[in-house]
């Protein structure tokens, strides 16, 4: 038995307002429940008749037109009824990019012989088979008195939408939220109906209650429950969670689920079309109805303050960047003026005509690298060694680069929960980048140029690899993670996550090369390692088990073989580029091959994509992709131009003395040559991910967000380790040769 009830959050379950639903959540497992579909035009939320038709087809379905129009009474025929205006529902999914199939979960159970009953005008949507009539058709409970002969029921209980959809319509044509008394009301009275209906239930049926779409101008988290036998013929343990291979998250499932769940409950084979996987419990101990819901609602309450944090959190980011770029590159150019004007011979001071003939100081390495890679202290005395300007740019920038890495570092602390979260996320993310920078400067690697680099990139690569080793629990509702409500992955590297690990992964085996290098280890050893650990990364993030990212793995490959190419002292061919890129997508090929052979309950996207290139439904996925990319580029110009800004300052600024006066980009690859290596790896990467992934510009701007602060850390410190060459005296004119007189 399926019960829909459309806009149900854990928020509503109250001990005293809604005891059944409460007694459910204590006899039963529990989830929250995203309920992602297709949403009506110029909005984001999943409208009620959206998520009965999600149901019905087991992948996303929807409306046309705008706002959330209300379910038509099925036209009556015989005992069971007829939708109205079915022909244009389906019509309708042919364009959404899901090409959903709606009536699939009716045709599944009448093909195999079994009979449905809906209850209501909503359930009629998903009970209708593929032409669109059911079986058996009730508009009330009471007009169903036997529920036995039926093997599916679906029951709506409407009372939220009913006292929703009364309201005053807001943006988009969408009724604005429930006043909180109105909505306690409501879900009291569905508490009544689904009492009722519980009490005409025969025994040992699995009941499978949902809130299967929004009910506000806003996306949220709903509540899903289960009791009764499982698809494993174990019942559904009291007080447990419910998880899904689709989401491998405790205590979250997805909509499209739902109908995979009833499919395998019933004995039948899901078609390919219904993408969800079956409602399972989550092995984990089982917990009191009153922690349950707390932890549940919480869940919802994050993704609401993440929705309200994200958009001013990457102003701030984008703006902080900037601004700190502005400053730095001033910095450096003062630094060069005011070491002009020390190196300038004494008798000039106050010539303007001899200080325009004297040409520009230098910097010059002072040193080879000693034993432990560690440059050999600069001679003379530099007053820029112990330049405190210097010295806060280079704290500044190693905790600018350690940003990226706190954002998911922060899911540990629920800042969601606390007073003023927008400022409570961003003081925890400084608070734990603060903590990575101070370990950077904790130790004697601090004197190393690349010692704070290579720290932070550690931390920031092994961190996130962690993370999707053991379920990506830090990248769930992370102010640059994924959102549970939006559905649109719930493990495995997000792009954005990506994006900051492939980053910190090479621009740290640069920084291990280097202290190798210095140590007297052979290069061509160096290089096997690093190609070790690279390997092994990459796996990690193509592996269905852990990373299950698609995009990602050609995009790192390339990355990781250009920063070994370079570590190994050869130049990077266009040959060498295509044939490492005909490697590369072999290599996701075979990974996605692999995935797509195990069972299809078992699946990642990896496999399903696969599938969709055997179906021919290939092109759809990467044209929503592909749209979703330019949109993200075009549309986020924060971004765009954070990454713009990024790349000016990087070869601008750090990379062009003669017009800016700061060598220190050169003077850093002189001191450590496999940052250089790293850079152009990790640049190489970050273009090829804005090319294959559906995030667009928002891979580079994160990459860029790490590399380039940790790479000016980089910089400052050679230039702390750098001794001024002064100019050579001016010769006196030749005397006129006998021609010239």
């Amino acid at each position: 038995m399926v019960v829909g009830v459309p806009g149900l959050q854990w928020s509503d379950f109250s001990e005293s307002g809604t005891p059944t639903l409460w007694k459910l959540a204590a006899q039963g497992s529990s989830a929250s429940l995203s309920t992602r579909a297709v949403p009506p035009k110029d909005s984001g939320v999943t409208c009620p008749m959206a998520g009965w038709l999600t149901v019905s087809a087991g992948q996303r379905a929807g409306t046309p037109g705008q706002g959330c129009p209300a379910a038509t009474p099925p036209q009556p025929a015989g005992e069971g009824a007829t939708v109205p205006g079915w022909r244009e529902l389906v019509a309708f999914q042919a364009d959404t990019g899901y090409a959903a199939q709606i009536g699939t979960l009716g045709q599944l159970v009448t093909d195999g012989g079994g009979k449905v009953a809906a209850i209501g005008p909503g359930a009629a949507l998903a009970a209708a088979d593929k032409t669109g009539k059911i079986t058996k058709y009730a508009p009330t409970l009471d007009a169903l008195t036997v529920l036995t002969p039926y093997n599916l029921i679906v029951f709506e209980a409407a009372d939220l939408t009913t006292a929703w959809a009364r309201g005053p319509l807001g943006d988009h044509a969408i009724p604005v939220s429930l006043p909180a008394a109105d909505r306690r009301a409501a879900a009291t009275k569905a508490d009544q109906q689904i009492a009722a209906l519980l009490g005409k239930v025969p025994p040992n049926t699995t009941v499978l209650l949902a809130g299967i779409s929004d009910l506000s101008p806003n996306a949220h988290l709903h509540a899903a429950l289960a009791t009764g036998p499982s698809p494993s013929g174990q019942p559904y343990p009291q007080g447990g969670y419910l998880t899904a291979s689709s989401t491998r998250q405790d205590g979250l499932v997805t909509i499209t689920d739902l109908t995979a769940t009833v499919v395998q409950l019933l004995g039948l084979t899901a078609p390919r079309d219904v993408v969800g996987r079956a409602w399972q419990p989550d092995g984990n101990a089982p917990a009191p109805a009153a922690a349950a819901v707390t932890r549940l609602a919480d869940g919802d309450l994050a993704s609401q303050v993440l929705r309200e944090v994200r958009g001013p959190f990457f102003t701030v980011l984008v703006s902080v960047q900037l601004l700190f770029y502005a400053l730095a590159a001033l910095a450096l150019r003062r630094r060069r003026s005011s070491r002009v004007r020390q190196a300038a011979p004494a008798s000039d001071v106050g010539s303007s005509a001899a200080a325009d003939r004297t040409p520009p100081a230098t910097a010059a390495v002072t040193g080879a690298p000693e034993a432990d890679g560690r440059p050999a202290p600069a001679a003379g005395g530099d007053p820029a060694g112990a330049s405190k300007l210097l010295a806060a740019i280079q704290v500044v920038a190693t905790v600018s680069g350690a940003i990226a890495v706190s954002t998911f570092l922060a899911q540990l602390v629920p800042w969601w929960s606390l007073p003023m979260p927008m400022v409570s996320v961003i003081v925890t993310i400084l608070a734990i980048a603060a903590l990575i920078t101070g370990l950077a400067f904790a130790g004697p690697w601090r004197a190393h140029v690349l010692g704070p680099l290579t720290v932070v990139a550690a931390v920031t690569s092994l961190a996130l690899l962690i993370d999707v080793m053991t379920g990506s629990a830090l990248q769930v509702n992370a102010v640059t993670g994924y959102e549970p409500v939006t559905g649109g992955r719930f493990y495995g590297f997000s792009n954005i996550a990506f994006a900051v690990y492939a980053t910190g992964t090479v621009l740290g085996l640069a920084g291990v090369a280097h202290w190798l290098l210095g140590r007297g280890v052979s290069r061509t050893v160096v290089v096997a390692l690093c190609a070790l650990y690279g390997a092994f990364a990459v796996f990690a993030d193509g592996s269905p088990s852990w990373g299950a990212d698609f995009g990602g793995v050609p995009a790192f490959v390339i990355g990781v073989a250009v920063f070994l190419i370079l570590l190994s002292g050869r130049r990077v061919s266009v040959v060498k580029l295509l044939l490492v890129g005909v490697g590369a997508v072999a290599l996701i090929a075979a990974i996605s091959v692999f995935d797509w052979m195990r069972p299809a309950d078992r699946r990642t996207h990896l496999g399903a994509f696969v599938q969709q290139i055997i179906d021919g439904q290939a092109w759809t996925v990467v044209g929503r992709k592909f749209g979703a990319m330019i949109g993200v580029t075009v549309g986020n110009w924060p971004l765009t131009l954070l990454s713009l800004v990024a790349l000016a300052f990087l070869f601008l600024v750090l990379a062009r003395p003669s017009h800016w006066g700061a060598s220190a980009l050169g003077q850093a690859y002189t001191l450590a040559p496999p940052l250089r290596a790293g850079l152009f790896g990790t640049l190489t990467c970050a273009f090829i991910g804005f090319l294959m992934n559906d995030s667009g510009i928002a891979i580079p701007a994160m990459a860029l967000t790490v590399a380039v602060p940790l790479t000016l850390a980089a910089c400052v410190r050679a230039l702390q380790l750098a001794t001024p060459t002064p100019p050579a005296e001016r010769s006196t004119p030749a005397a006129p040769t006998r021609s010239e007189a």
